[in-house]
């Protein structure tokens, strides 16, 4: 079984990204870990906190009518757990004490020139959270991927972790991985760079056959060159590696960010380092 820990504040994002979970997992064994975290508040208003509470609880129960029919009679299991505390803490207790696998966010995207891409709960489980987590924006459409974009600079190695992760989502309906790199005119990769690219190339040879493609874009800023191949391309995902912070920071975490449209309608699936074991055959 896969273990999916989706945080649930009663938002139409955070429904809009369970469900799009269980589409993609629909033919998969699943257990799905819905939590909601609620704040610790004063002692002195311990019987507001617990009207809260008990609030909290009774919407849980009414989502879970929801569930169920979006998983259409998929081998699915839902957990729902209210939490008081404080969210990224809780976020890593449920990490550890579930096993879980992989953490599912929704987001609002950007609606104004100085925000950021995603919010500031979904960007600290990015960065303070050592687990795979896909991120769905707001305008996603409800369909497995099929064209996905791994956006790279080729200045990380790839470890199995990571190979491992993003052979997953490739998995889910046979999808096809388009590696993209962004380079400024009359420059080239150096050899480090040409390394890791004939590694990660050797792998998707290895495991995927015709499903790959490498792609260089020249002379564009990063976010404007996946915006033109996403278009180009359909894409319906992209996959970035959390060591991989250049990329992280131009394109999730810039303070100041450009009216793009992908961002509110293509998931992030952000992979990280670290050895997971895979339940999906």
């Amino acid at each position: 079984m896969k273990n999916i820990l989706v945080p649930i504040d009663f938002s139409e994002n955070a429904e809009n990204a369970l469900r799009y979970a269980q589409i993609i997992f629909k033919d998969h064994d699943c257990n799905f870990y819905l939590l909601h975290v609620e704040p610790l508040l004063n002692p002195q208003k311990k019987e507001a906190s617990s009207k809260k509470y008990e609030a909290s609880k009774l919407h849980m129960s009414q989502l879970n009518t929801r569930t169920k029919k979006w998983s259409n009679g998929a081998n699915h299991r839902f957990n729902f757990v209210v939490e008081q505390g404080f969210f990224i803490e809780t976020i890593k207790k449920q990490f550890e004490e579930k096993q879980i696998d992989l953490i599912v966010m929704g987001t609002k995207g950007v609606s104004g020139l100085r925000e950021k891409v995603v919010g500031s709960n979904a960007g600290d489980v990015i960065t303070k959270v050592q687990c795979n987590t896909l991120v769905i924006p707001k305008d996603v459409a409800f369909q497995t991927p099929t064209e996905i974009a791994f956006p790279t600079d080729f200045n990380i190695f790839y470890t199995h972790g990571i190979l491992n992760s993003i052979s997953e989502m490739l998995k889910l309906n046979f999808g096809k991985i388009r590696v993209m790199n962004v380079l400024k005119r009359d420059t080239e990769l150096n050899s480090e760079q040409l390394k890791n690219k004939e590694y990660l190339k050797d792998f998707l040879i290895e495991s995927f056959l015709e499903r790959y493609s490498f792609h260089t874009i020249t002379n564009r800023k990063v976010k404007a060159a996946i915006q033109c191949f996403v278009e180009s391309r359909d894409v319906d995902m992209i996959i970035m590696v959390a060591k991989n912070l250049n990329f992280l920071q131009q394109i999730l975490f810039d303070s100041i960010v450009e009216r793009i449209s992908f961002h509110t309608t293509v998931p992030f699936y952000v992979v990280h380092e670290q050895k997971q074991v895979s339940r999906v055959p």
